[in-house]
């Protein structure tokens, strides 16, 4: 960090490089012992990067680095770990795999359970409905569903997990009785 205060910019480059691989690391760890995913880490990893970088004239050269860096990166982390505990509430994660047999049986009874599928998605409101079926059954993206029912992205985002949600709910109830 005194290097690039000189003007070294290859010595400041080797010190972020470093201070991410490190980050990485401790943010892995923290996220699962938090049961989180680990597929944001590398966000929160550039947050704390961009966050450093901004604030790097704040830095006292008189005091210690490392608890200036530990601070800056542990508000990061926090905020992010807060953020996505909170979306993971309404959160349903699938895989690819997960997502293309959603909608596919070879039981026999198939008809049956289309017609089951149809009555749930008919019992859902009408936003949920079309993001639904934009998403998963026409195999759109969220952007593409956004454009095509005039809405945004994150709205389309919202109605198809909620979607999921309830469909998943009355589905675990039909089968429990």
């Amino acid at each position: 960090m005194l290097a690039e205060r000189r003007g070294d910019a290859v010595a400041y480059e080797a010190f972020l490089r470093d201070f991410a691989a490190s980050m990485r690391r401790i943010i892995t760890l923290h996220f699962r012992r938090m049961s989180l995913g680990t597929g944001e880490v590398e966000d929160v990893v550039q947050e704390v990067l961009i966050a450093v970088h901004a604030k790097r004239n704040q830095w006292d050269a008189r005091r210690p680095l490392v608890p200036w860096l530990n601070a800056i990166a542990r508000y990061k982390a926090v905020d992010a770990m807060r953020r996505l505990q909170r979306q993971a509430r309404g959160r349903v994660d699938l895989s690819d795999e997960e997502w293309s047999t959603l909608f596919v049986s070879t039981d026999p009874r198939h008809d049956r359970e289309a017609v089951d599928v149809e009555k749930l998605l008919s019992e859902l409101p009408t936003g949920q409905q079309a993001a639904l079926r934009a998403v998963a059954l026409e195999g759109a993206s969220h952007r593409e569903a956004a454009d095509r029912l005039g809405t945004t992205e994150g709205a389309v985002r919202v109605a198809f997990h909620r979607s999921l949600k309830k469909l998943m709910a009355a589905a675990k109830q039909r089968n429990s009785e």
